[in-house]
């Protein structure tokens, strides 16, 4: 008889909300996030230029940079939840998953590049400041442009966690951080406002870029943890040992040999399992199939192979090492 999985361990490992663990959820509605983000940050591009050129305000100029960059992230984010929802073929075994990580990279890129140029624009003006005129405009357009963006991307967000996709994941941060740095510049237009002191705007400019380097880096490391595939976090592979312990099976004798890496939103999972001596092929195969069914009702997206062993010594069973070799049976 199969006994219920441990809740209070499950629970335990259900608590980061980018985890694995809980009911799959790869929605189509992945492209169609990806449209919207396409759609707001065309439009915020062609604001913020007409408001930049009105104002002659560099502050705005590099939002409207930061906002192509944006535009062109979505573009890349667009492409590859397309591409990463292909099934496999013949040239690629193991699916398009990694697609969508390559493409957060990209966007980590795309994000680090536009900050180099606010900086080297900012520098220019600090060294011949420019009139910043027509500020009521500015201040609105800038303000339209921080709403809208925290609001796509909570949209973005929420469909990123929902679907587990990391393009969608890094394509919502990407429009956080310009929401917050458009706080940031219309902070600054309000400060020329008030003082007069022209120097503010390109000030300003330098601290959006800081801030906008600091969202690339940790996008950037995020997803080439994953290219480099580093192991899933602890909690998942708790989960993964308490779905094989609490199993139930008297045939089971334990485990080892456990090793996990993530591709996209799809997760790939190697255990060895060990059956005690009379245990039929066939009703190891039958077993197998079973685990592969609990481990995935708690881990997403999840891809298992199973290696089935005679039992060893108590002692070797139950250990989660993260190597081992390949081969198994994969459901």
């Amino acid at each position: 008889m199969r006994s219920p999985l441990s809740r209070r361990r499950l629970a335990a490992a259900a608590e980061a909300p980018a985890s694995g663990i809980g009911p799959a959820a790869q929605l189509p509605r992945k492209p169609r996030a990806a449209a919207l983000s396409i759609a707001s940050n065309a439009t915020l591009i062609a604001l913020k230029l007409v408001a930049a050129a009105l104002t002659g305000s560099i502050a705005i100029l590099t939002e409207a940079l930061h906002s192509g960059i944006d535009l062109v992230a979505s573009v890349v984010a667009f492409v590859s939840v397309r591409k990463a929802d292909e099934p496999a073929d013949a040239s690629h075994p193991y699916g398009h998953d990694k697609v969508e990580n390559l493409a957060a990279a990209i966007e980590g890129m795309l994000i680090l590049v536009g900050a180099g140029v606010i900086v080297f624009e900012s520098a220019r003006r600090l060294v011949d400041v420019p009139e910043v005129e027509s500020l009521g405009i500015g201040i609105a357009v800038i303000g339209f442009s921080a709403a809208a963006n925290f609001i796509v991307s909570a949209y973005l967000y929420r469909q990123a966690r929902a679907t587990d996709s990391p393009a969608l994941e890094g394509d919502a941060a990407h429009l956080r951080t310009d929401a917050f740095t458009s706080l940031g510049v219309l902070a600054g237009l309000v400060l020329v406002e008030v003082t007069g002191v022209q120097q503010l705007d390109p000030v300003v400019a330098l601290l959006v870029a800081a801030a906008i380097v600091t969202a690339g880096l940790r996008i950037l490391s995020r997803s080439s943890r994953v290219l480099v595939d580093e192991a899933l976090p602890p909690d998942e592979l708790a989960a993964v040992g308490a779905a094989i312990d609490d199993y139930g099976a008297s045939e089971v004798a334990g485990w080892h040999k456990l090793r996990a890496r993530r591709a996209g939103s799809r997760r790939y999972i190697d255990v060895h399992v060990q059956f005690h001596d009379g245990t039929s092929l066939r009703r190891a195969h039958h077993l197998t199939h079973e685990l592969q069914r609990a481990i995935r009702a708690h881990i997403r997206h999840a891809d298992v192979l199973i290696h089935l062993e005679p039992a060893e010594p108590p002692s070797a069973g139950g250990s989660a090492e993260v190597d081992g070799g390949r081969g198994g049976d994969r459901e």
